[in-house]
C-alpha cells in the first residue's frame, strides 16, 4: 500500500499545497464527473457517485502521490459504446449494466497486474494514441450535439451525427444553443487567462444562475433535474451469462485503454516532480478503483489529466488532496443537491465538448509528420480505425497497429557495412561518410536489432548483399553484435547455414562485441563449435587484428 505508506510518512510543509489542491479539484471535478455521467449514460448523479470509491481507494494503493482517478472522458464513451448494443435484448437497467462492466474491468486490471502484465501498456505507441484520442473526442462531441442545440439526433455514429446536426440547423434551440456557446466562450476564455482556476464550475453556476433569473426551463432548456438523496449504497450489479461475453470483450479494451492512460499521466508527473511509480501497482489500483465504483453504482474510471495537472500547479505533493476532494464532494451530495437539480445539461454537455478539445492534439500530429511520415499516417490510420468502426474496435486496431509497426522495425531494421573514415577515429557507416572505405578484403556488418524469425532472411539476404557490392573479393566477413543481444532458433538456423554458404565461398565468418547471453545462445545452438571460439571477438578492432593476421596463422 504504497499510497498509505506516504501518508503516514507526511510531512506537514505539504498541507498547505495539499488542501488548497483537494479543494480546487472538488470545484473542478463535481461539474466534470456529472458531464462525464451523463457522456457514460448514466446520469449525472452517477458521475459523482462514481468519483468517490476511486478517490479513497487510489489513496491508499497507488503508487503516484499527484494522480486524479475517477470519472474521465475515454471510458465514459467506452461504456455508452459497449452498453447501448445491449440494451435491446438485455432485461437489466443501463446502471446496472456500467456498474458490472465497471466490475470486470477490475477484475482484468487486477489479473493484469497479478500476471505482472503492467509492459502491455507500451503496445499503445504515442502516434497511436494520439490518432486513437483525436478519434475517441469526435465522438464526445458528436454525441453531445443534440444536448448543446436542442436537436434531436438519431444516429449512433459520429459521421451521422454531424450530417444530422447540419440539416437540422433550422431546427435548433435557441435559448439552449446560445447558452450553450457562452459556457464554451467562457471556458475557453477562462483557461486561457487563468488555468488553475475551476472553470467548469463558475461556468456550470453562471449558467444555473442563468437559468434561474431568466426562467429557461419554462422556455424548454432541459435542467439535470431531481437528484436522490443521501449517497450510494453497497450492490452486486448481476447479469444473465449471455451478456458476459460481450461486457468481458468491452472489459478488457477499457482496462488496456484506462491503464494506459494511468500509467503514462503518473510517468510524466514523477519524472517532472523527481519520483518513482510501479506499473504494476497502478493497475492493481486501478482495478481496484473500478471494483469499488462498480459496487457503488457508478461505471468504468481511469486517471484525469486535467484534474491531475491543477492539482500540481496548486502543490499536491501527498493522495491527501484527493481526500480533501472527497470530503467536498460528500457535503456537495449531502446539502447542495437543490443547486446540483438545477444544472442545464446544455452546460455539461458544453464542458464534454471542452474537454473533447484538449483530446485532438494539432500540435503533435504536426509534430509526428515531420519527423516521420510512417508514424502520421499510423496516428491518422487509427482515428479513421475509430470513427469507422465501433470503438472498442478501435482499441484492438490500436493495439494491431503498434504490433505491426513494431514487427515492421524489426523485420526490415537499418544496417551498415563499417570502414575508416579519413581523420575520423573510429569505424563508421560507409554510407553516412564521403570519403569513408572499407578494409580491404574484409566486412564488418552490423545489423540494428536482434534476430529472430521475422528478420532471419532478411539479414540473409542483406548481409550477403554487402559482400556482393565489395570490390576486393572479401575473405573475411565479421559480424557486429552490438545490436544483437539475442537470437531465437530461426536465426540460430539461418547463421548456420549462413556460416556453411561463406564457407563454401572460402570466406571466413567471426562476430565481435558477442554479449554473455548471446554467447551463451550460440554454444547452446552449436554455432559456437561451427564458428570457432578463437572467431569470437570482444572488439572490432581484436577482430581487425585477427584479419590483419590472419596469414601467420
Amino acid at each position: 500500500m504504497p499510497g498509505l505508506h506516504r501518508l503516514r510518512a507526511y510531512r506537514r510543509d505539504w498541507l498547505r499545497g495539499d488542501v488548497l489542491a483537494g479543494a480546487t479539484v472538488a470545484a473542478y471535478l463535481i461539474p466534470q464527473c456529472m458531464a462525464y455521467g451523463e457522456l457514460a449514460g448514466v446520469g449525472p448523479v452517477a458521475g459523482l457517485w462514481a468519483i468517490l470509491p476511486p478517490m479513497l481507494i487510489y489513496a491508499v494503493l497507488g503508487s503516484s502521490p499527484q494522480l486524479s482517478v475517477g470519472p474521465e472522458s475515454t471510458t465514459a464513451v467506452m461504456t455508452a459504446a459497449a452498453i447501448a448494443p445491449l440494451l435491446a435484448s438485455s432485461p437489466q437497467s443501463y446502471p446496472t449494466l456500467a456498474a458490472l462492466l465497471a466490475l470486470l474491468v477490475g477484475l482484468v486490471c487486477i489479473a493484469g497486474s497479478l500476471l505482472r502484465l503492467g509492459f502491455l501498456a507500451n503496445l499503445l505507441s504515442k502516434p497511436i494514441l494520439i490518432g486513437y484520442m483525436a478519434g475517441v473526442a469526435l465522438i464526445m462531441i458528436g454525441g453531445q450535439l443534440g444536448k448543446i442545440s436542442g436537436v434531436a439526433i438519431q444516429s449512433d455514429n459520429v459521421f451521422g451525427q454531424f450530417g444530422e446536426f447540419f440539416s437540422q440547423l433550422d431546427q435548433i434551440h435557441r435559448p439552449t444553443f446560445l447558452l450553450s456557446l457562452l459556457v464554451l466562450a467562457f471556458l475557453f476564455g477562462i483557461q486561457r487567462r487563468w488555468r488553475t482556476a475551476p472553470g467548469p464550475l463558475l461556468a456550470v453556476l453562471l449558467a444555473t444562475t442563468a437559468v434561474a433569473l431568466l426562467d429557461l426551463e419554462r422556455q424548454g432548456l432541459a435542467v439535470v433535474g431531481e437528484i436522490p438523496a443521501g449517497l450510494p449504497h453497497l450492490a452486486l450489479p448481476l447479469a444473465s451469462l449471455s451478456e458476459l461475453p460481450s461486457l468481458l470483450g468491452a472489459a478488457v479494451g477499457i482496462a488496456v485503454v484506462g491503464y494506459s492512460d494511468n500509467v503514462l499521466t503518473a510517468r510524466a508527473f514523477a519524472t517532472r516532480n523527481g519520483y518513482e511509480i510501479n506499473a504494476n501497482q497502478e493497475l492493481l489500483a486501478l482495478g481496484a478503483a473500478n471494483l469499488g465504483t462498480g459496487l457503488m453504482q457508478g461505471f468504468p474510471v481511469s486517471s484525469s489529466g486535467s484534474r491531475t495537472v491543477i492539482g500540481d500547479s496548486l502543490g499536491s505533493k501527498s493522495q491527501l488532496f484527493s481526500l480533501v476532494a472527497f470530503g467536498v464532494v460528500i457535503v456537495v451530495l449531502l446539502f447542495l443537491r437543490p443547486l446540483l437539480a438545477l444544472f442545464p445539461k446544455a452546460a455539461l454537455g458544453a464542458i464534454v465538448i471542452y474537454a473533447a478539445t484538449k483530446l485532438i492534439e494539432i500540435p503533435e500530429l504536426k509534430r509526428l509528420r515531420r519527423f516521420r511520415q510512417s508514424e502520421f499516417l499510423l496516428a491518422i490510420a487509427t482515428l479513421f480505425g475509430v470513427l469507422l468502426t465501433d470503438i472498442l474496435v478501435g482499441v484492438a486496431i490500436a493495439v494491431g497497429l503498434s504490433v505491426i509497426d513494431l514487427f515492421a522495425r524489426i523485420t526490415r531494421p537499418h544496417d551498415a557495412v563499417l570502414g575508416t573514415v579519413p581523420d575520423v577515429p573510429g569505424l563508421h557507416d560507409i554510407d553516412d561518410w564521403p570519403g569513408a572505405v572499407t578494409i580491404p578484403g574484409l566486412v564488418i556488418y552490423r545489423y540494428d536489432a536482434p534476430l529472430c524469425f521475422a528478420n532471419a532472411e532478411d539479414f540473409k539476404q542483406r548481409a550477403l548483399g554487402a559482400i556482393a557490392a565489395e570490390r576486393v573479393p572479401v575473405e573475411w566477413f565479421v559480424l557486429n553484435t552490438e545490436a544483437i543481444a539475442e537470437i531465437d532458433i530461426t536465426a540460430a538456423d539461418m547463421l548456420s547455414e549462413f556460416c556453411d554458404e561463406l564457407a563454401s565461398r572460402h570466406i571466413t565468418f567471426a562476430l565481435a562485441r558477442v554479449k554473455q547471453d548471446l554467447y551463451a545462445q550460440l554454444r547452446r545452438s552449436g554455432l559456437l563449435e561451427k564458428i570457432g571460439a578463437d572467431r569470437i571477438y570482444l572488439t572490432l578492432h581484436t577482430a581487425i587484428a585477427g584479419f590483419e593476421g590472419r596469414k601467420s596463422r
